[in-house]
């Protein structure tokens, strides 16, 4: 069997593994890393060089840097700020997307859900108003918000990965271009429209977020010092190219003050590091390895080109992308759709001549839109019996928000992003 045929079994394994999720999906990528190189496909330099991409170093000191902003109760804090602008369910509504949108988009989308979840609760049990109808709009505004920057969600990285080995980049806010304009019409489509769409159920089954963390023990210097370091790191991370620091080092240097001042100890440090994602990137950039070096993705964009026809409309081909991102995303990680698909774009664009930040763009956003079930992305899942969901609630209001996200990217994409520039 040649070595291109065992990488397309291997992708057809990690498809059918990733959506049907019965093992872990960082198993899942190790399966892959490790069986690429016991069938002889790449040697075990090459598999395993994932794990000490630049990619996965700034992944830890990232969620390092979260960790400390989430473990002090200043993001809890910064929560908070929602009730002081918000009278009535949709003043709610959008105050929270505004908010969640924007943390998301320096933080893990991910690990701001989780510590906003509880906030919204009590938010929630304050105002009167159905939970159901406030924590819907929470993970979708993470979700969105997750394109505001290179570090807003893994995906983001893992396509800036598959850039740089082409000796190309995206900019720190270069998902903004698409992914803000996506956040401002998903909070527009929701204020006028989305909040119709919204279940109203009488209260949730999980009483695991009722009760909200006590953060009044905390020190306010330690919760002070988690927000300037954080701001301090972004900001080293925005001018990497005047201070010539990458981003992973300037990650690193925010981790280690953070644990060097005491804000955040070394036992936490670790607990929030999420060793899921690292695996799961780590072992899936083996897989991209593969498809390159044996010409599977090659096989797979020939194969893509002639089902298109032989000259493919470039914005033809930017909606295929974006779509079967988009549908995909829904039914597994957004991370392993991003993962599995960033390869696959780039030999398409390669066998087009075109300009492969094109399709890059495309396959990111669409792998963004998982928001018609529950099981897109972690965030939809962690509230689904604290709202008392079902998988048509997330479809009814979900699905919409998809054709809100379709429409601008499919604008600004061809603009932004020409095929043949």
């Amino acid at each position: 069997m040649s070595p291109a045929t065992i990488t397309l079994l291997f992708l057809l394994f990690a498809i059918v593994m990733f959506v049907w999720e019965k093992i872990p999906l960082g198993v899942t990528s190790m399966i892959i890393c490790v069986g690429l190189v016991v069938t002889g496909v790449l040697d075990w330099k090459t598999a395993f060089a994932g794990f000490i991409d630049s990619n996965v170093i700034l992944f830890v000191a990232m969620f390092i840097v979260g960790g400390a902003l989430f473990e002090t109760g200043m993001a809890n804090k910064i929560g908070g700020v929602v009730t002081h602008f918000a009278k009535t369910e949709r003043q709610l509504i959008i105050a929270i997307m505004i908010i969640v949108g924007l943390m998301s988009g320096v933080l893990s989308n991910t690990g701001t859900a989780a510590v906003l979840i509880p906030v919204v609760i009590g938010i929630a049990a304050k105002s009167g108003y159905s939970r159901s109808r406030l924590l819907m709009p929470l993970v979708f505004a993470a979700a969105m918000g997750g394109n505001l920057s290179l570090i807003g969600a893994p995906g983001n990285l893992i396509a800036q990965s598959v850039m740089e080995e082409m000796d190309m980049s995206f900019s720190f806010f270069e998902y903004a271009k698409v992914g803000l304009p996506i956040l401002v019409c998903g909070i527009i489509y929701f204020a006028f429209f989305g909040y119709k769409l919204l279940p109203n159920k009488t209260g949730g089954t999980d009483s695991s977020y009722d009760e909200q963390k006590d953060f009044s023990n905390v020190p306010k210097w330690k919760q002070a010092l988690s927000l300037i370091i954080l701001i301090l790191t972004l900001l080293g991370m925005i001018f990497e190219d005047q201070i010539g620091i990458k981003l992973c080092i300037t990650g690193c240097i925010g981790a280690l003050a953070l644990i060097l001042t005491g804000v955040i100890s070394e036992k936490n440090a670790l607990k929030s590091i999420d060793l899921k994602t690292i695996f799961l990137f780590g072992g899936t950039l083996s897989l991209a390895s593969a498809l390159q070096t044996t010409g599977a993705g090659e096989d797979i964009a020939k194969a893509v080109i002639g089902v298109l026809g032989e000259n493919p409309s470039p914005y033809v081909l930017t909606f295929v992308v974006f779509m079967l991102c988009c549908v995909l995303t829904n039914f597994m990680s957004n991370t392993a759709t991003t993962a599995l698909m960033a390869p696959i774009c780039v030999s398409i664009a390669q066998g087009m001549g075109a300009d492969p930040r094109a399709v890059l763009m495309a396959c990111v956003i669409g792998g963004s839109c998982a928001y018609a079930t529950p099981i897109g992305m972690p965030a939809n899942t962690m509230v689904v019996t604290a709202g008392g969901y079902t998988f048509k609630d997330y479809a009814k209001a979900g699905v919409p928000l998809i054709l809100v996200a379709t429409v601008v990217s499919m604008i600004l994409l061809p603009i932004l992003y020409p095929f043949f520039p």
